[in-house]
């Protein structure tokens, strides 16, 4: 079980608050990039997780079925406020982004052979992309601590970023080996 911050076992947000701040992480990270608004945000600017309690969240999101996402809206929601907190949080997440995206695809497919438009998908992606770097270094320096824990990602990262590996068969095999080592011992005396 992941601990609460005491941020968020004194003052838990409100559903009002939950949707707000999942329609902000999801505008604000238009194009990309919404792991690190949602790390920037709920870990940063919040302060409802430490940066150890969302990566925990943030990995159990990732392996579970579904868009990476809307998991962690609904984990976030359910830890302050129950099932209406995952459907506030979901809510927040979604729907403005879904009426955006209707929008602009309606654009796109009307005036998708203009230059102008292609430069600017380029640029949107370029950042989305360095705003993923930039999470994945700030929260690498907190977590990647050891030997070990930088040999496992390093080995996670040739096997299914580098020679394009599936997911599962990396995991079948990394993830028994950090939990043997991430293993609860009892110490010497």
């Amino acid at each position: 079980m992941i601990p609460s911050s005491p941020t968020s076992e004194t003052h838990p947000p409100s559903l009002v608050d939950l949707a707000l701040t999942f329609n902000h992480i999801a505008l604000a990270s238009f194009g990309g990039g919404l792991s690190a608004w949602s790390r920037e945000v709920i870990v940063v600017e919040k302060k409802w997780m430490t940066d150890e309690e969302f990566l925990s969240a943030l990995t159990m999101c990732r392996i579970l079925p579904g868009a990476n996402q809307v998991n962690m809206a609904v984990f976030v929601g359910t830890k302050f406020r129950g099932i209406p907190g995952a459907v506030a949080a979901a809510f927040g997440l979604t729907f403005i982004p879904v009426v955006i995206i209707l929008v602009l695809g309606y654009g796109y497919f009307r005036y998708n052979s203009v230059p102008a438009l292609q430069s600017v998908l380029k640029g949107a992606a370029a950042a989305a992309v360095a705003l993923t770097f930039s999470m994945a270094i700030k929260t690498g320096q907190k977590c990647l601590r050891g030997a070990v824990p930088l040999l496992l990602f390093v080995a996670t990262f040739i096997l299914n970023g580098v020679l394009r590996w599936p997911l599962f068969a990396v995991l079948a095999m990394v993830a028994p080996l950090a939990l043997l080592w991430a293993w609860p011992r009892k110490e010497a005396k």
